[in-house]
């Protein structure tokens, strides 16, 4: 691949561009040789030193990810140990955060996916693939949390936190980059940077002709961030849009068919595609009540669409689904005798919507016509309240608590049942007479009661090293296709809320130009959401997990570093 980078300001004379590319092939900046403090927003929504915080995060710089250049999110992910995004077709994956690869249409519920701290999707309205709505490409910085999340994030937080934090106006101007490749690969990232009005504004266009058979994306993103500083109030408002075109690539069938290099570029379904898009605002005020007191108030909307050829079902049914929501965030942080206290109150309102319809001729139990139709609306609310404080002038300690409602109303907007759109039964199968797959139940609501809890305490062994316990719990309520999107015989699916209980101790070692820190951790998750043989979502299954993390980096010299990270664990189901 080749890749050129320019000023903004200097796109026309050939001869500065040429000049611009060799230096940006050749030389890269380094960090002088000192040990430096890693400030993480995740954990508590506010600027906190990683040796303050017990729980388990890594930070993956602006600069690493500008270098490292990524076209998917797995390529820079992979960096963090424990954490495993595994690759679809174009920009599909799947996500493991201390865990196996999970999959099914409720499976991205244990993880927190969120650009500047507010979700990427509506709770209960995730998406496996929802990382392709954030701009990892051109972020200042992506933290993961690994394992159970803070009393600031509540539903979803049970495996781990993704944080996609947009970059923010500074003083190291702006750039314009050009790419290409193979397979008709081409993108372009602008990057408009101007510290002294308080704006960003990135944006990139990624063109792939893939390396199967009708199997390109056409990808747009755009991130605007403005700063402002008032006499009473700071704020920082946001805008994100993403746009995604894709033409997905089905598996190659056959025993050993992956083997057979001469296959290799085949497209058993060319007519599948995938096209998504998504908008996303907020506006993040915050100001000093007095000396000891903060108020951040943070209003955000967001909106998401999708729709795309289920290839992977007989009679390749299309699917269409969108959300609407509006929601706040409110955080108060105070100084107290006893330590910081941060505490608040969170709402999310949505609407939610999700109709699939098969043109194919019916084929046994997959009938022509609807398959679903419903709109569910639903009402998040969440207080929360954590701690951050001393024992001693050796041992510090971080506890927070939270408290959740999830509300569901559902409405189903076509025939209520198992039988196809206008009521007749599917033809009979194999074994006689049965249901059609899609089974529809009839309206309800659902509401879920949720608590969570952590404890955390930090002691310091010596100036450079500290020992770190942390025990925490996790839960997510049911995602709504696990709820109202059944099959077969079932028209009613009674389901809990999955929790995790998880134990963790870390050595943390900082030293001179470079870091090395080991975890081990347990795990226990209840009232897992499973699907059964005979097709019933059911939350009755268990899973324990323990592994070992490592993850460290030294800085060789001002222009380079050397890093390692790696895990082991062990799962059961």
């Amino acid at each position: 691949m080749r890749v050129w980078h320019l000023p903004a300001n200097q796109l026309s004379p050939l001869r500065d561009a040429l000049t611009r590319t060799l230096l940006a092939l050749t030389i890269t900046s380094g960090a002088s040789a000192e040990i430096i403090e890693d400030v993480l927003v995740t954990a508590t929504r506010d600027g906190r030193d990683s040796r303050d915080l017990a729980a388990t995060i890594s930070r993956i710089s602006g600069d690493s990810i500008e270098h490292a250049g990524h076209t998917h999110i797995d390529e820079i992910s992979a960096r963090v140990p424990g954490v495993w995004i595994s690759r679809g077709n174009g920009q599909e994956h799947l996500t493991a955060i201390r865990s196996g690869v999970l999959t099914g249409p409720g499976s991205c519920g244990a993880f927190y996916m969120a650009e500047d701290g507010i979700p990427l999707r509506a709770p209960g309205f995730c998406n496996v693939n929802q990382l392709f709505d954030a701009n990892t490409e051109q972020a200042g910085a992506i933290e993961i949390l690994r394992g159970p999340g803070t009393a600031v994030h509540g539903s979803n937080a049970v495996n781990g936190v993704v944080n996609v934090l947009a970059a923010m106006p500074d003083n190291s101007g702006s750039r314009l980059s050009l790419e290409h490749g193979r397979h008709d690969y081409n993108r372009i990232k602008l990057d408009y940077n101007s510290a002294e009005n308080g704006v960003r504004i990135t944006a990139n266009s990624t063109s792939d002709g893939g390396f199967k058979e009708d199997s390109g994306f056409d990808q747009q993103k755009l991130s605007v961030r403005h700063v402002r500083n008032g006499a009473v109030w700071q704020t920082v408002s946001g805008v994100t849009a993403t746009n995604l075109n894709q033409e997905t690539a089905g598996y190659v069938q056959g025993d050993d068919a992956y083997k057979d290099k001469s296959r290799r570029d085949e497209n058993p379904n060319p007519e599948a595609y995938r096209d998504s898009n998504s908008v996303r605002g907020f506006v993040r005020f915050s100001r000093d009540l007095d000396k000891d007191r903060q108020l951040v108030i943070t209003p955000f909307a967001r909106h998401t669409e999708m729709q795309f050829l289920q290839h992977f079902l007989p009679g390749t049914p299309l699917e269409e689904n969108r959300h609407y929501s509006a929601g706040l965030q409110t955080t108060l942080y105070q100084e107290t005798g006893i330590g910081r206290i941060h505490s608040g109150f969170d709402i999310d309102l949505s609407r939610g919507q999700l109709e699939q319809s098969q043109s194919a001729a019916t084929s046994g139990s997959f009938p022509t016509g609807q398959h679903y139709d419903y709109q569910v609306d639903a009402i998040n609310i969440g207080w929360f309240s954590g701690i951050q404080g001393a024992l001693n002038t050796k041992t510090a300690f971080d506890a927070d608590l939270r408290f959740e409602v999830q509300d569901y109303r559902y409405d189903n907007r076509i025939l209520d049942g198992n039988t196809a759109d206008d009521g007749s039964p599917c033809p009979p199968g194999f074994s006689g007479p049965a249901p059609c797959r899609y089974a529809r139940p009839a309206d309800r609501d659902d509401r879920f009661h949720n608590v969570s809890a952590s404890l955390g305490v930090i002691h310091d062994l010596n100036e450079k090293q500290q020992l770190v316990l942390r025990a925490a719990q996790g839960f997510r309520a049911p995602q709504t296709a696990e709820l109202y999107r059944l099959q077969a015989n079932q028209l009613n699916a009674s389901l809990d809320s999955e929790e995790l209980a998880s134990v963790e101790i870390s050595l943390r070692s900082h030293f001179t130009g470079g870091q090395f820190d080991i975890t081990g951790y347990w795990m226990e998750k209840n009232n897992v959401i499973i699907q059964t043989s005979d097709r019933e979502n059911l939350s009755d299954g268990k899973t324990r997990g323990r592994g070992i993390e490592f993850d460290g980096s030294t800085r060789l010299s001002d222009s380079l570093k050397l890093a390692i990270q790696g895990s082991f664990s062990r799962h059961q189901y």
